[in-house]
């Protein structure tokens, strides 16, 4: 596939090659400049070079394009969490940690995959496929809570789904308010990561699962 750049801030140009990479590409490009719900299908085969019939050759409709977005990002994001995990080493803690750096720094590095999986409310029914994705991404948090949880006494630990989704919950709104890669994000007097760590050493202590331990 061969693109050209017709100057910025100009659509690509399609010529030969993949055209459901060049639509998935052309999305992208338009959900970075206007959201995931602001730009058609034909104005995502016009931003393809193609034309607007061409589509429909791969994707049902626009949902469908955006559903393939969003599948793309998540199998992304799962291989950076399981990078991020490395099997629990080199501890459960620093692990446990690096995991939820690498949730925000994808939301950072790809804001337009993360808008997509995130914001535009693809509907998960009827769509078993990106349904398995998302969860994949959420058992790598699973797993990291369940092992991090392993140390406790059988009697002390708390369930691990509960603390998973805490964390997640917790990750994902310092990533859509604070370390997008867009226009979106909000100002804050310290980084991202520092107010994760904060947050989570708050969680965990409550929990009793840590009794002043730092990450340091």
């Amino acid at each position: 596939m061969r693109w050209s750049e017709q100057g910025p801030g100009q659509r690509r140009g399609y010529h030969h090659g993949n055209l459901r990479e060049a639509l998935i590409e052309a999305a992208l490009d338009l959900i970075a400049r206007k959201g995931p719900a602001g730009f058609t299908f034909a104005e995502a085969a016009r931003w393809a070079g193609v034309s607007s019939a061409a589509p429909y050759r791969h994707f049902r409709d626009r949902d469908a394009l955006i559903a393939d977005v969003a599948l793309r990002g998540f199998e992304l994001f799962t291989a950076r969490l399981e990078e991020a995990w490395n099997h629990g080493r080199p501890d459960a803690f620093r692990a446990f940690e690096n995991v939820g750096h690498a949730y925000l720094g994808f939301a950072r590095d790809e804001p337009a995959y993360y808008s997509a999986m995130f914001e535009a409310g693809v509907p998960l029914d009827g769509n078993p496929e990106l349904r398995e994705a998302g969860e994949a991404a959420f058992a790598v948090l699973r797993r990291a809570a369940e092992t991090f949880c392993a140390r406790l006494p059988a009697e002390k630990r708390p369930p691990a789904l509960m603390m998973s989704l805490h964390i997640w919950a917790l990750s994902h709104g310092i990533a859509s308010l604070f370390a997008r890669g867009d226009a979106g994000r909000r100002s804050l007097p310290m980084t991202p990561e520092e107010l994760l760590e904060a947050g989570v050493l708050v969680y965990l202590r409550g929990l009793g699962i840590i009794e002043g331990e730092t990450t340091g």
